[in-house]
C-alpha cells in the first residue's frame, strides 16, 4: 500500500500511470484530498473530494475551464471524460438539480476563514504583513463577481467571494462589506 504524505504547495506530483478503477485513486489524489480535507475539515467526505478534484485537477491541467479539468481528471481516475466532467459540474448544482439520493447543496461562505487560516500557514513566522485585492468582475449584464483575494508570490488566490445581479443599485457595497466580514 502506498503512503499518502500531503502536498504542500510548490512541490511537485508525478502522475502515475491510470489504474484499475478497484485499486483506488491515484496517490496524489489521495494525499490531496486529505491535505483539503485536513484544511477544511468542516466539509463532507464527497464534498471535500471534488473540492481535491476540481484543485487539483485545475492545478495539473494549468487551466480553470471544465473542459480542461474533467479530462485531466479523467486521466487520473481513469474513467470516462464525460463522467468526470458530469462529477465537476453536479458539485456545483443547487440540491434538486443533482443526481440520486442523498444529494446536499453546500454553502462557500464557511470556507472563508478556514481558506485564509490555511493561506497564512505559508506566511514566515513573525511576518504580519498581508496584501488584499479586491475584485468586481461583470459577466455581461447578467452576474458581478466580487472577489477579495490575498496576493502571494505575485498571484492573487481569492478567499471570499460572492455573486450579485450586475444590474442592482448599491449591490456591490453591501455584498463587498458582507464578505470582508466572513472572510474575517
Amino acid at each position: 500500500m502506498q503512503s499518502t504524505t500531503p502536498l504542500s504547495v510548490g512541490q511537485r506530483v508525478s502522475i502515475p500511470a491510470p489504474v484499475a478503477p478497484s485499486a483506488g485513486p491515484p496517490a496524489c489524489v489521495a494525499a490531496w484530498t486529505a491535505v483539503v480535507r485536513t484544511h477544511l475539515p468542516h466539509l463532507s467526505k464527497p464534498v471535500a473530494s471534488v473540492l481535491a478534484l476540481w484543485s487539483l485537477g485545475m492545478v495539473l491541467a494549468h487551466s480553470c475551464g471544465l473542459t480542461s479539468v474533467a479530462c485531466t481528471v479523467a486521466h487520473l481516475l481513469d474513467i470516462k471524460e464525460g463522467t468526470a466532467r458530469q462529477r465537476l459540474r453536479e458539485w456545483c448544482y443547487a440540491k434538486e438539480d443533482k443526481r440520486g439520493a442523498h444529494r446536499q447543496e453546500w454553502d462557500v461562505t464557511p470556507c472563508f476563514g478556514p481558506l485564509l487560516r490555511w493561506i497564512l500557514t505559508w506566511w514566515a513566522p513573525g511576518e504580519r504583513r498581508l496584501a488584499l485585492a479586491m475584485d468586481a468582475t461583470t459577466l455581461g449584464q447578467r452576474f458581478t463577481v466580487l472577489a477579495i483575494s490575498v496576493v502571494y508570490r505575485g498571484c492573487a488566490i481569492p478567499v471570499a467571494w460572492t455573486v450579485v445581479v450586475a444590474t442592482e443599485k448599491g449591490a456591490r457595497t453591501r455584498q463587498t462589506a458582507s464578505t470582508l466580514a466572513l472572510a474575517q
